[in-house]
This record gives structure tokens, sequence and C-alpha cells, in this order.
């Protein structure tokens, strides 16, 4: 691990000492590779401090902690010696993933090693674009706390399931189709036959002709209350070996042949 730069912690203080409002500086060394994981859960970045803290081994990072919850990381920027990056960190405050989602990034950027230029620099750039994105996320947590979860499927009455047979063929045998169904299946080109006991839809119609066909139909079918199924027959059963027996001589060894 390479060694960590040790002006990191005095420049941390330094811009803390800069900014708008009581913040303060903790800065910490990392003893593992492993230390700096839970930062990169925490940046709220998309570009490149996110990128600085998945590729590289920092070895060290600062946390700015500032009024009404803001947090800042600040950390080397890599292969630059003379620059940093500052980046705001998500809010850790009772927020949910689902809190996050529609809330733009604010993202970081680079600083010189120059603590009141580097102040004046997040003052404008970072903190207004910060405090917009924590307070969309807050209130997208006062407003929906539990996460949006898709209902159930409303019970059914009546479902049609719809076979997908070894030929290719889409269809029903006749008697499980509801009566409330069949104009549906006439429609989207479903056929009845009377010899085969099943309204089939057939494979001339190609995957995507049956795809189209089966959607229609399924929402057509939803709008009266009616479920709709898909299932594929089971293959048919393979053949085995049989011995063929026909004038088996004295003494000699039957024959096996495959039907």
């Amino acid at each position: 691990m390479p060694p960590p730069r040790t002006d990191l912690s005095a420049f941390a203080a330094a811009l803390a000492s800069h900014l708008p409002g009581t913040w303060t500086s903790g800065y910490r060394q990392h003893s593992a590779y492993g230390d700096q994981f839970p930062l990169d859960e925490k940046v709220w970045d998309v570009g490149h401090v996110h990128w600085a803290v998945g590729v590289f081994i920092l070895g060290h990072d600062a946390h700015l902690h500032g009024p009404d919850g803001q947090q800042l990381c600040v950390i080397d920027r890599p292969l630059h010696l003379d620059q940093f990056l500052v980046s705001p960190l998500k809010p850790e405050d009772g927020v949910k993933p689902h809190h996050f989602v529609g809330v733009e990034e604010p993202n970081g950027i680079k600083v010189g090693n120059d603590p009141l230029r580097a102040a004046a620099a997040v003052t404008r750039r970072v903190l207004p674009r910060y405090q917009d994105a924590l307070a969309a996320v807050r209130h997208s947590a006062r407003v929906q706390p539990d996460p949006p979860l898709r209902p159930a499927p409303p019970e059914v009455d009546q479902v049609l399931t719809l076979t997908r047979y070894a030929d290719g063929a889409l269809g029903a045998p006749y008697p499980t189709v509801p009566a409330e169904a069949r104009d549906a299946l006439y429609i989207h080109g479903f056929q009845y036959h009377p010899h085969q006991g099943a309204f089939l839809l057939p494979a001339a119609y190609g995957p995507i002709g049956q795809a189209l066909r089966f959607q229609a139909v399924a929402q057509q079918l939803a709008a009266r209350g009616i479920g709709v199924n898909l299932r594929h027959s089971p293959p048919p059963p393979v053949a085995g070996p049989t011995l063929n027996t026909r004038a088996a001589l004295p003494g000699s060894t039957p024959v096996a042949h495959r039907r």
C-alpha cells in the first residue's frame, strides 16, 4: 500500500474552517485496503470521485461535518499530488434506497491545495447542489417512508390457461376455455379444431406473431376479470431400443433395433 500523504489531515481541517457555518474535520488512516470499502457506498458522486474511491488505494480520508447534517469527504486526487477531491456524502438519518430515486447526485469536485480557494469552490459549486439533493431525499423520506412495493394481483374467479405445445401451436382444450373468453380468442386468430377438441393459434404465425396475439388476448380478458396463464407442454417421451425377436434361430442372438 502506498504511504498516505501527510498533508491531507491539515488540509481538511483548514478547509473546514473556511466553509460557511460551523464545520469540524475528522481524519482517518486506513490500516487495510478494506477500510475504504464503506466509503464507496457513502460517496454521493457518479463521476471522478466515485471512480477514484473504487479504483485506487487511498490510504486515508477525512470527513467534514457541517450544519443540518451535511457531510463532505476529502481524499487525495490520484496521480495529482497537488490536488484533492471533495465530495458530498449520502445522508444516513433514516433514509432508504428508494428515497434517492429521481434525485440527481450532487457530485464532488477537484480542488487545489490552497484551503481558502478550495473552500470558495466548494461553497459555490458543491454545497448548493448538495443542499438541494439533501432536501429532496429528506422530503421523499417524509412522504414515502416505506418502499413503493407492487401490489399483489387481484383474485379472479375464472382463469384461462394456454399451453404451448411441442409442435409450436398455442392453445387450450375446449372444456377449459371460459365461455366469456371464446370471442377474444376468435378475434385474435385462435381457431377451434373439433378433431383435436381445442382452440389453437397455429405455429405459422411465428413466435412474434403469437406473442402479440397472446398479449392482446391477456389484456382484453384482464379487463373482464379473467386471468390468463401460459404453460409449456412436456416433451414427448423418447422411445428406447426394443429387441427384434423375429425368426430368432436357436443359438443366435436377437438384434436390437430402434423404432
